[in-house]
């Protein structure tokens, strides 16, 4: 919900500042301001011994990374192979994002991009259960 939230806020400042100038678009294209507003970017591809503080040094060097995180398995603890870097400005993570994107971390090639906010989960199991009118006692 933030997300689009961010996109109308962007919009309606972009609209605002073309009806001011009333003579010709100077604001930014809609796709380029999506593109910097976001700070997090998303990195795939990453080998299993990768962990938060290497991924962290690797981006270091492009702005002042906030958080930079490995997703891990729950169960085994083990690297799922991605995770997310946090910049504290969109301006450094594009930068990170165009340099870093298909380079060699650990002896893998990664793929970064930006971070998209995940699509709510629907269906699953919402708990409870039923006896079907107490005559079938097996759960």
């Amino acid at each position: 919900m933030a997300f689009y939230g961010r996109i109308g806020g962007l919009m309606r400042q972009t609209v605002s500042q073309n009806r001011v100038s009333n003579v010709q678009v100077t604001g930014p294209l809609f796709s380029n301001a999506i593109r910097c507003m976001s700070s997090k970017l998303f990195v795939g591809g990453l080998s299993y011994q990768t962990d938060d503080y290497s991924l962290k040094e690797a981006f270091s060097g492009f702005g002042e990374v906030v958080e930079a995180r490995v997703v891990t398995d729950r169960e085994s603890g083990r690297s799922r192979g991605f995770g997310f870097v946090n910049y504290t400005s969109g301006d450094s993570a594009n930068e990170a994002m165009q340099a870093m994107d298909g380079q060699e971390l650990n002896g893998r090639n990664i793929r970064v991009s930006l971070a998209t906010e995940r699509a709510p989960r629907t269906g699953g199991f919402e708990g409870g259960f039923s006896r079907n009118d107490g005559r079938n006692n097996r759960y």
